[in-house]
């Protein structure tokens, strides 16, 4: 339950604190969405962790692009795009629909469409022409090869519910690494003092 939590007030912070940030204004209402994503990600729990060790699988999500102080605002801004993106398009397929309830997963495809619209008012803002060629290579780059590898261990597992299982943890905890990425937004944009 501890680490459901952690992971509930990680996901606060990946959705782009209070009052907005990243050089657009995000309302209040997004950060709510995200918050709920989270906690629909931790209901959508099928099976106890225990039963699906044999499963787990390093998926070499590249913290470093993640959480490292190279990116630009505009790269950072397309890799948070291409997280949210690459994890609706994951929840979107046929095998997810019949991995997972129904409910619970319209209603977290729901909040990330929500996410991606906002997001793309600010790709809109804060990306020139140059900005987006600079923010499609490298860093999310390495976010798309990441979302490969995630869809072809599922593909390897013949969409199991263990292999589902883990790709939910995995998911939440890849939301979760984009804390600091967050953090770095925040001071780019003078929002220093927000929570």
């Amino acid at each position: 339950m501890a680490f459901v939590l952690s992971l509930l007030m990680a996901l606060v912070l990946v959705s782009y604190g209070q009052g907005g940030s990243l050089g657009c204004d995000l309302s209040q209402k997004h950060v709510l969405v995200g918050r709920k994503n989270l906690r629909l990600l931790g209901k959508m729990t099928r099976l106890p962790p225990h039963l699906c060790l044999q499963d787990r699988k390093d998926f070499a999500f590249p913290q470093e692009m993640v959480e490292g102080g190279q990116l630009q605002e505009a790269q950072a801004i397309s890799v948070l795009h291409e997280m949210l993106q690459q994890s609706f398009n994951l929840f979107h397929t046929e095998r997810s629909s019949a991995a997972w309830d129904t409910t619970l997963l319209k209603q977290l495809r729901k909040g990330l469409l929500d996410q991606l619209v906002d997001l793309d008012a600010c790709l809109g803002q804060d990306m020139g022409e140059e900005d987006s060629a600079l923010g499609r290579m490298g860093p999310t780059l390495a976010v798309k090869r990441y979302f490969q590898g995630i869809h072809f261990y599922l593909q390897e597992k013949g969409y199991s519910d263990c292999a589902w299982e883990t790709v939910r943890v995995e998911i939440m905890s890849s939301l979760s690494s984009s804390t600091s990425l967050q953090e770095r937004l925040r001071m780019m944009d003078g929002d220093v003092n927000s929570p």
